[in-house]
């Protein structure tokens, strides 16, 4: 007698996998760290000329010697703005050349009223013995989770700090942003005061032009009114001495303004 072998019933197939629900709150923080350049790690968020909203960028950092503060924070403090200038690990020969180049140009560097910061994610013991050691004029910032280094696109991936500077004036204009060795990063400050500080003589020079420009019109006005007044009180005819005053004032103050127009 043949036995009869039943057939296997064929495998239900596995449901579908459930889609993973979006989340409304992730979506939102990546579109805000797209608007604020926060989540960044490389410079192309930040470009010179962009205003940046300085309320909470790149978080709270601390003073080498124990100081909570922020960006915000240093650039309210400051006269024109701030220079912050990275560096990968205190001491190490690269950091202490570039420390150093900040250290002798400190004068010329913040005549325009700009406050001076190192940056890196070294501790607050750390960065105490290297201000200590080179005599350093400046405050050093650190900034262990690279919070702020991050956000201004100085931040090494997968970890670490990328040497460059940083510039921003009083309004969140961001004058300089990027990388670069030790003569390149000062170099960048050196030129961008240098140009401010000729942009502040010229803006002193035109307001002293037309200073005396207003005087020059001023005088030949007064001289003017001068003669006028001496014909009428001789009716109508002028003493030779006054119109010869008068024509000296106005002849002098037209001297004068051309001396100003050239």
């Amino acid at each position: 007698m043949v036995e009869l072998r039943k057939r296997k019933a064929p495998a239900e197939p596995a449901p579908p996998a459930a889609k993973k629900p979006s989340s409304v709150k992730s979506v939102a923080s990546k579109v805000k760290e797209a608007v604020t350049g926060k989540g960044a790690s490389n410079g192309d968020s930040i470009a010179v000329g962009q205003t940046i909203a300085l309320d909470g960028f790149g978080g709270e950092v601390e003073t080498h010697d124990g100081t909570k503060t922020t960006l915000k924070a240093l650039v309210d403090e400051s006269k024109g703005g701030v220079v912050v200038f990275t560096y990968p690990k205190a001491s190490t020969p690269g950091c202490t050349k570039q420390a150093c180049l900040f250290r002798d140009d400190y004068t010329p560097l913040t005549s325009t009223g700009f406050s001076i910061f190192g940056l890196s994610s070294d501790s607050p013991k750390s960065n105490t013995t290297f201000k200590t050691k080179q005599n350093l004029p400046y405050t050093l910032l650190c900034d262990p989770n690279a919070a702020l280094i991050g956000a201004i696109g100085l931040k090494k991936a997968p970890k670490g700090t990328t040497r460059g500077v940083f510039v921003v004036d009083k309004e969140g204009k961001v004058l300089a942003a990027e990388p670069g060795g030790p003569d390149a990063t000062i170099e960048v400050v050196r030129k961008l005061i240098m140009g401010l500080t000729s942009a502040e003589a010229k803006a002193d020079e035109d307001k002293g032009t037309t200073t005396k420009s207003s005087e020059v019109e001023k005088e030949i006005e007064e001289g003017k009114m001068n003669a006028q007044e001496a014909e009428q009180s001789n009716g109508g005819k002028m003493d030779e001495d006054v119109a010869d005053v008068a024509a000296d004032v106005a002849d002098s103050a037209q001297k004068l303004d051309s001396n100003v127009q050239a």
